[in-house]
């Protein structure tokens, strides 16, 4: 990594450094586990620490001019999808969630997102949470998860957007806000052994209502 003086930069005096992890699995032949002998498929953690300075804490250091942002392309069996789907999705603001009083899901525009699998994966996020209603699938949590409703919900959201886009043909990558529910999902995980299968069960049946409801309403535009 090219220094800051290789490039004629000079930190201010009294700045201080941040320190910031570089992380990869790489694959560890010979590795080995508790279970047993090496195993040529693990994993291992490659990391790496590195002190930096922002650019506004060096001088004589001019920055590359900022790239235009990318264009994302929609995704026609996604849209389709959803489409078909029917819920009633409203754009605008930063936050994605689904409001049940009024019965819509609200997104971020198509182009606040890194990419154009996150978008679909967050709508299909709120899909799930969508199928909740009475309605629909009729998910009701509250005796059988207690005051851990609201975080089981969301781990069935999550396991729905998987399963959905899988049937979608969309490879999913974690998203920024999986660390903010890590620690509720492991609090429902460790109050019941069955909650993955439970929570599991019920995310299917929303993925299976879902494909349902774009099956019929292909139907529709063939009939129309």
């Amino acid at each position: 990594m090219p220094s800051g003086q290789e490039h004629g930069a000079q930190v201010l005096k009294g700045e201080k450094a941040t320190t910031v992890v570089f992380w990869k699995f790489a694959d560890g032949a010979g590795a080995t586990d508790d279970d047993g002998p090496p195993k040529s498929g693990s994993h291992l953690l490659f990391t790496r620490g590195y002190s930096v300075f922002n650019a506004a804490q060096v001088e004589g250091y001019t920055p590359k001019a900022e790239v235009e942002p990318l264009t994302l392309d929609r995704i026609e069996q996604a849209e389709m999808f959803f489409r078909n789907v029917g819920a009633a999705v409203r754009h605008g603001g930063n936050q994605a969630y689904y409001a049940p009083f009024s019965d819509h899901i609200q997104m971020p525009p198509f182009q606040a997102f890194v990419e154009s699998v996150s978008y679909y994966s967050t709508l299909a996020h709120e899909h799930t949470h969508w199928t909740a209603n009475t309605t629909r699938c009729d998910r009701q949590l509250g005796k059988r998860f207690g005051d851990n409703a609201y975080a089981a919900e969301e781990l069935i959201a999550e396991l729905g957007a998987a399963f959905t886009c899988a049937h979608l043909g969309l490879s999913t990558e974690p998203r920024a806000d999986h660390a903010a529910y890590i620690d509720s999902w492991l609090k429902v995980l460790k109050a019941d052994n069955r909650a993955i299968f439970t929570a599991a069960s019920k995310a299917q049946q929303a993925c299976d209502w879902l494909v349902k409801r774009d099956e019929l309403g292909q139907v529709t535009e063939l009939a129309a």
